[in-house]
């Protein structure tokens, strides 16, 4: 049922099960998201025209500010919007929002650009040989820029504003503009709001000519010092700056702000679709207001007193993604950097895409998890396990096996004969059979961990012990027969005796064909006389807490003060060719992948995630059935939290954001959805 809703002016046709036909491939019934339902009604309307393929235009872009690394919560938007422009065979824009000298850097620069390509490459298909590319190659790409190569045509266009009786100059200090900021209905001021047009163009170009020190005087758009909407108090245009621009060197000292600045660079670019997160939707107003004022007196064939007009996109704004036990603010980031509490922004404990990539998710794994948020205009916490569980999901298809000890124990096989070596088949990955097995070293002594031993065994534990049979992967059955001690009562050697039978780790069969005994336990193992030595970092989450400063209202006092811990590994001597970036699954233990700190000679493994979460219930980050962070809600249960009736709530779900409710199985909510409800309702009060 296609039903119309306003949207900047235009008629919008709402439909969450809409055909999206721009693939590539057939027309296929999916449910679209808000935004994707915007653009294809857009499309459906040609609203923006036609591009270079004949297809309806979409022009997205990604305009990170080079004041620090990209975090997780960036790549959600380089997905969206990348695969937007993909999606409706259309064009992504990478641009750097460098509009403050004071804070940006040519580290962040190249940092930004190298994480942006590899996020887009989790679009490639090599199955089918596709390459997605990026901003500057492949299908979508719309190319690198910089919103400091713009600061003519803005300055240009601000001048414009002042003739057109549209921006003054204030004379006002910062502190001065928030005193005089005025209250829900209690306008602002400015004694300078009335100065005469050709002064304020005149201090305004003496502004650029650097005649004033920082902080003098500011251009200031001229709307509604009464607005309810505090951004249209006649926000700042432009302000004082005496820095060097990584860009620009000193070509300029004064520089735009960023609601000035945002419309114009989309403008100029011809996006078509402006995708914000949440914070920016008291913005829009304002990025409407300027491009209108710019667009005043223009026409569409430039007869008019001022030119052109130019192209108006459409700001639509999103839920950001933010995991739990994680803080995403770069001044917070920066300040972790700064103090030392970690390494730098790529320590593989951090948030940005620098860390992540180091500790060993993949781009595939990040989409993955993104793809399952979802694209919403409900803010809440998404629990940090959905991003744990999709890089699960993709290293169990893509990493190869192998065996490595982090806490090393010896065995000595007391019966193995003197010398003997055996090579044993070893499966690379079950997940993929058409790969080939490999060898894998077994002698007379080899290491397994110290927990896979007990001299004694308790109830329940199957493992290693005096007496008990324990199968070792792909090898033999063992027993345990004698430890040695050292001075202080600690185990330092196991003897065992193995049975020759058993090779591959199977008891023989009997006439039944049934194994003749089966043992509980199954362990992993490496062979000592041919073991790699390696420095494996075992982290863990850098915050105890879900909400990290909540309890005491600072960060810092739920910083986990065990997230790293550094084991002595003994690993099996395939390992000792690998190469920095190689991600194996350890059997039993997790996914590892080789750090850049490896050395010739020392090999460093950072752990990515274990194999499973064995945290307790409430902190495992499991969609269902995982304590109070995994509780779904029927439509009748979010409706009674809620106060509301169940028919009125399932009518709001979509202007929060939550299109496919209708579509899932089951048909619940997730305790983040829930509470985000809550927190829309309160900005978009129900009628009574």
């Amino acid at each position: 049922m296609l039903t119309k809703s306003g949207f900047h002016g235009r008629t919008i046709l709402s439909d969450s099960s809409m055909t999206n036909t721009n693939t590539g491939g057939e027309a296929s019934e999916r449910t679209l998201n808000f935004i994707e339902q915007i653009v294809e009604n857009d499309n459906a309307q040609r609203v923006w025209g036609l591009n270079e393929r004949g297809v309806p235009k979409v022009h997205t872009r990604f305009p990170p500010e080079p004041n620090g690394y990209l975090h997780v919560g960036h790549a959600k938007s380089i997905c969206l919007n990348f695969g937007l422009a993909l999606r409706y065979q259309g064009k992504f824009n990478m641009r750097f929002d460098d509009t403050n000298p004071s804070k940006e850097e040519q580290e962040y620069v190249d940092s930004i650009i190298r994480d942006v390509k590899w996020i887009t490459s989790a679009f490639d298909d090599a199955g089918a040989g596709f390459s997605a590319g990026s901003y500057d190659t492949g299908p979508a790409a719309g190319g690198l820029f910089y919103a400091s190569n713009y600061f003519e045509q803005m300055y240009l266009f601000a001048e414009e504003l002042i003739r057109k009786g549209k921006a003054y100059v204030c004379d006002l200090t910062g502190d001065e503009v928030s005193a005089r900021r005025g209250k829900p209905g209690v306008p602002a001021t400015s004694p300078h709001r009335d100065r005469p047009i050709e002064e304020s163009l005149a201090l305004f170009r003496d502004m650029r000519m650097g005649k004033f020190p920082n902080g003098a005087r500011t251009l200031r758009a001229k709307i509604d010092l009464a607005s309810p909407n505090f951004n249209l108090r006649d926000p700042v245009m432009y302000r004082i700056v005496h820095e060097s621009h990584h860009n620009t060197g000193d070509a300029w000292c004064i520089y735009p702000m960023y609601d000035w600045a945002h419309g114009i660079e989309d403008s100029l670019e011809g996006i078509t679709h402006s995708i914000c997160t949440l914070e920016f939707e008291d913005h829009r107003p304002l990025y409407d207001w300027f491009i209108d004022a710019i667009n005043e007196g223009r026409t569409d064939d430039g007869s008019g007193p001022w030119g052109r007009r130019i192209q108006h996109p459409q700001q639509i704004e999103f839920a950001k993604f933010r995991p739990t036990y994680t803080i995403l603010s770069k001044r917070n980031l920066l300040k972790m950097v700064s103090e030392r509490i970690v390494s730098g922004w790529d320590d593989p404990r951090m948030p940005t895409i620098s860390g992540l990539r180091r500790r060993g998710y993949t781009p595939r794994a990040i989409r993955a998890c993104m793809e399952d948020v979802g694209i919403t205009k409900v803010e809440s916490s998404i629990d940090i396990g959905r991003m744990e569980n999709a890089l699960r999901d993709h290293l169990n298809r893509v990493a190869p096996r192998a065996m490595g000890v982090l806490r090393p124990l010896k065995v000595v096989i007391t019966n193995w004969p003197q010398g003997n070596v055996d090579d044993l088949d070893f499966v690379i990955n079950p997940e993929d059979p058409a790969q080939p097995k490999r060898k894998t070293r077994f002698a007379r002594e080899i290491y397994i961990e110290r927990d896979d031993f007990m001299e004694a065994a308790e109830k329940g534990f199957f493992r290693l012990a005096v007496g008990q049979e324990v199968r070792l992967r792909w090898a033999y059955f063992i027993t345990a027969t004698g430890v040695v001690k050292d001075a202080s009562g600690t185990i330092t050697e196991v003897h065992a005796t193995y049975d020759p039978a058993t090779r591959g780790g199977d008891a023989p069969a009997g006439p039944d064909g049934q194994p003749l005994r089966k043992v509980k336990g199954t362990i992993h193992w490496v062979s000592a006389d041919h073991a790699t030595d390696a420095e494996v970092r075992l982290f863990d989450r850098l915050f105890v807490a879900e909400e990290p400063g909540t309890r005491t209202g600072n960060w810092a006092d739920d910083l986990h003060p065990r997230s790293l811990e550094v084991a002595r590994a003994k690993l099996e001597q395939s390992l000792s060719t690998a190469k920095v970036g190689d991600t194996f699954q350890f059997e039993r233990l997790g996914y590892f992948r080789v750090d850049e700190d490896s050395v010739s000679g020392t090999l460093v493994l950072n752990r990515a995630v274990t194999l499973k979460d064995s945290r307790p219930a409430g902190e495992s980050g499991k969609s269902k059935g995982a304590g109070a962070a995994g509780r779904m809600y029927s439509i009748a249960e979010a409706a009674h939290e809620l106060k509301l009736k169940q028919e009125k709530l399932a009518a709001m779900l979509p202007g929060a954001g939550i299109s496919d409710f209708a579509s899932r199985t089951p048909a619940q909510l997730t305790l983040a959805e829930v509470r985000g409800l809550k927190d829309w309702i309160k900005k978009n009060p129900p009628t009574k």
